[in-house]
C-alpha cells in the first residue's frame, strides 16, 4: 500500500461559473461523495491548501494576464477572455488556492510525506496559456507544478501525461521548447474536439523538439485504442525519458458517458492507465507522482473514475 495525499477543500466550490456551465462546483461535491461512500478519503492523507506564491505564477503567466484576471474578478465581470472561462468575484483567489494546493502536493511528495497525491481542485488549468484564459482554465496548475519541480527542487526530467479528452494546449505551449519536460497527450482529434490543437506533427520546437508527443484519437476511439497507444508508444517514450517525477493532467471526459466529447472509454480504462503510470513512476522516479483534476462533466462517471483512480494510487 502507498501513502496517498488528497487535496479536497470546499472553498474550490466558491468559483461560481453560473447556471448551465459544464465546469460547475457540484463536480467536486460528486467526487467527495464518491470517495466518501467508499471510505477512500479516510484512507488518504489530507494535504493543506494555501495560496500559491504569485512569483511562481509569474514564471508561467504574463504579469499583464495576472493583473487582468484579478481586475476582471474584482469588477465582477462574467468571464475572462472567452465566454467559456466564466468567473465570479472570488475566482482569482480560488485559482490561487488551486495552484497553491497543487504545489503543496508536489512538495509533500518531494519531502516523502506521501508517496503520491491526487488534487481535486478547480478551476482546472491545462488550457490556460501564458497570456490568456481558455476552456474554463485560469492558472495552469500542472505547468506551475512542473516549473516548481525544475526551479525549486532542481529536477531536470519531469513528465506531464495529459489524458483529458481535450488537448492541453496551454501546457504544451509552456514547455514545447524545453527538453526538461516531456509532455504526452492522448486526446480527441483536433479536427473534431476543442481546442483544435494537438496534431501528431506537433512535437516541440528548438531544444524541445522530440519532447512533445501528441496522440490524437478519432471519434469512437475506445479502450483498445488507448491500450495500443500506451503499449506501442507512450510507455517506451516514458522509459526512454526516465522522468524524475510524474505529473498527470487527469481529466475524465474521455468517458463514454461524458457530454463534451465523442470518445468511448469505460471507467476501467482510467484504472489501468493509472496502474501503467504508477509502474513507470516506480521504475524511474521512486514512485513520485501527483495527479491533478482537469475535466470530467458527467457527475456519476466523474465520481466513479476518480474513486477508481485514487484507489489505484493507494494500492501504489
Amino acid at each position: 500500500m502507498a501513502t496517498t495525499g488528497l487535496i479536497q477543500d470546499e472553498r474550490f466550490q466558491r468559483h461560481d461559473t453560473g447556471p448551465g456551465h459544464n465546469e460547475r462546483p457540484v463536480r467536486l461535491a460528486a467526487i467527495a461523495e464518491a470517495l466518501g461512500k467508499r471510505g477512500i478519503d479516510e484512507a488518504c492523507t489530507a494535504i493543506d491548501v494555501s495560496p500559491v506564491d504569485m512569483q511562481l505564477v509569474a514564471r508561467v503567466h504574463d504579469a499583464a494576464y495576472i493583473d487582468r484576471l484579478r481586475a476582471a474578478c474584482e469588477g465582477n465581470l462574467p468571464y475572462i477572455d472567452v465566454p467559456d472561462s466564466a468567473i465570479c468575484a472570488a475566482s482569482h483567489d480560488i485559482a490561487q488556492l488551486a495552484a497553491g494546493a497543487v504545489i503543496n502536493a508536489v512538495d509533500g511528495v518531494m519531502r516523502g510525506d506521501v508517496d503520491n497525491a491526487f488534487c481535486a481542485v478547480r478551476p482546472p488549468g491545462h488550457h490556460a496559456e501564458r497570456h490568456m484564459s481558455m476552456g474554463f482554465c485560469m492558472f495552469n496548475n500542472i505547468a506551475l507544478a512542473a516549473r516548481h519541480l525544475i526551479d525549486t527542487h532542481g529536477l531536470s526530467r519531469v513528465l506531464i501525461l495529459d489524458w483529458d479528452v481535450h488537448h492541453g494546449n496551454g501546457t504544451q505551449h509552456s514547455f514545447e521548447s524545453d527538453p526538461n519536460v516531456l509532455f504526452i497527450s492522448l486526446h480527441g482529434h483536433p479536427r473534431f474536439v476543442y481546442p483544435g490543437t494537438g496534431h501528431a506533427h506537433e512535437c516541440g520546437t528548438g531544444e524541445g523538439e522530440g519532447f512533445t508527443l501528441n496522440l490524437p484519437m478519432l471519434p469512437g476511439s475506445a479502450d483498445v485504442d488507448y491500450r495500443r497507444a500506451f503499449g506501442d508508444t507512450v510507455m517506451p517514450k516514458i522509459d526512454d525519458f526516465a522522468p524524475e517525477f510524474v505529473l498527470i493532467s487527469a481529466g475524465f471526459d474521455a468517458h463514454r458517458a461524458d457530454p463534451l466529447a465523442p470518445l468511448e472509454l469505460d471507467t476501467e480504462s482510467f484504472g489501468w492507465m493509472t496502474d501503467e503510470l504508477l509502474a513507470a513512476a516506480k521504475r524511474n522516479s521512486g514512485g513520485r507522482l501527483v495527479s491533478i483534476l482537469e475535466g470530467g462533466y458527467d457527475l456519476d462517471a466523474l465520481g466513479e473514475c476518480v474513486a477508481l483512480h485514487v484507489s489505484k494510487l493507494l494500492e501504489g
